[in-house]
């Protein structure tokens, strides 16, 4: 194995362009006594799920010698009803498709509506994945504007839109790393100004990506699907239903997009035990949203007491914080490093100035608080320059 220790690396492999000089997705993961980096759920599943997950797996691991269900019909039906009854939007079963987690839902979008020749926009600082996964597709990847609080500017949005007149429309709300919403008035423009650029050619494709939506102060918009062949809800069960390791995540869409996206599936890409989990965490709903009840409140106060520290905070509809102003990327990163060394991890994420922390349980967040409280004062919400004003 010693021959391969050399200094060949991945710029030495025949490596596509767009993939040269990137690095993977991911966050620390370091073993410290708190850990509220990667927007996970703090809280264990319950007993008696993990026992119904036991009885689910089991039956299924009678059949694993066939295939699972290819199209994972009595999951996407369980998924349909969970998204009406929380959504306030009428979903059936033809309306929804699952793969292993939300970044396959990106990835077979991209696959169908993006590639080689085609384009994809999203209002940058968002979520990473979305210029990774087009890259990885070969699709273009676009940069759009935000304002300075990171909502997005909806009239420079629109002008980027008719400029480059990109196949896929990326929109995040609740946005990550911010965890502010985007107003559905805001989507709507949005979508409207994308139809317009591409209708020579059947007009864009827009994602919403509402991975959060559960921790939102406000409504899921999945009632703006009505009459939108073009617009896609992409959700998760890693966050709200706390099964990050299962994997699973699911969209909303007219039927025909539910058709294109399984021209680019693989095979079987659904197991049966992953089917068979997701079912089993789906009759435990009313419990699971308790859970996220119970990070809103704790969401909620670590906005309000990180403001009373003197920090800077966004305001948030996920379960994370982000809170600054630091001095640029070097004075956030050794906020993050001070706050490390108490025992906490929490997430540098790139934006400059800033950090973000995940609502844990709240011991947790006492944790994070104390750490916070004993960062010097001039680390503290340095005020953003004043906007110059047109003459």
């Amino acid at each position: 194995m010693s021959s391969f220790a050399d200094d060949f690396g991945i710029d030495d492999l025949p490596v596509r362009d767009e993939l040269r000089g990137k690095s993977p997705y991911g966050a620390p993961q370091l073993d410290v006594p708190v850990r509220l980096n990667t927007n996970e759920n703090p809280y264990p599943l319950p007993e008696a799920l993990v026992e119904r997950i036991t009885e689910r797996v089991r039956d299924a691991a009678r059949h694993l010698n066939r295939y699972p269900d290819r199209d994972a019909v009595e999951l996407r039906t369980e998924l349909a009803a969970y998204l009406t009854k929380t959504g306030k939007y009428v979903v059936d079963t033809e309306n929804v498709w699952a793969a292993n987690g939300s970044n396959e839902v990106i990835q077979q979008l991209l696959q169908t509506f993006g590639g080689p020749g085609r384009t994809a926009i999203g209002f940058e600082p968002s979520y990473s994945m979305h210029a990774l996964i087009s890259r990885g597709t070969g699709t273009g990847w676009l940069s759009g504007p935000r304002n300075d609080d990171f909502t997005i500017d909806t009239a420079a949005a629109e002008k980027a839109i008719a400029e480059h007149r990109p196949d896929v429309v990326f929109i995040t709300t609740p946005n990550n790393p911010t965890g502010n919403a985007v107003p559905p008035a805001t989507v709507l423009a949005l979508y409207e100004a994308a139809q317009t650029a591409r209708a020579a050619t059947g007009g864009a494709m827009v994602v919403v990506d509402e991975a959060y939506v559960e921790f939102s102060h406000g409504d899921s918009l999945l009632p703006l699907l009505e009459g939108r062949p073009n617009l896609v809800v992409s959700r998760t069960m890693s966050k709200a239903f706390g099964a990050a390791g299962l994997r699973l995540g699911y969209l909303a869409a007219h039927p025909a997009v539910v058709d294109a996206v399984q021209l680019v599936r693989l095979p079987y890409h659904l197991s049966a035990v992953t089917q068979a989990t997701a079912l089993a965490a789906l009759e435990h709903t009313d419990t699971l949203l308790g859970y996220v009840e119970q990070l809103k409140t704790e969401r909620d106060r670590l906005v309000a007491e990180l403001r009373a520290l003197g920090f800077e905070v966004t305001e948030s509809d996920a379960n994370f914080v982000q809170f600054g102003r630091f001095d640029g990327a070097s004075g956030s990163h050794e906020a993050w490093r001070q706050i490390l060394d108490r025992g906490v991890l929490v997430r540098d994420n790139g934006v400059p100035g800033w950090l973000r922390v995940t609502a844990g349980t709240p011991a947790e967040n006492d944790a994070f608080l104390d750490a916070a409280r004993e960062l010097p004062t001039s680390a503290r919400a340095t005020p953003a320059p004043p906007k110059e004003q047109n003459a």
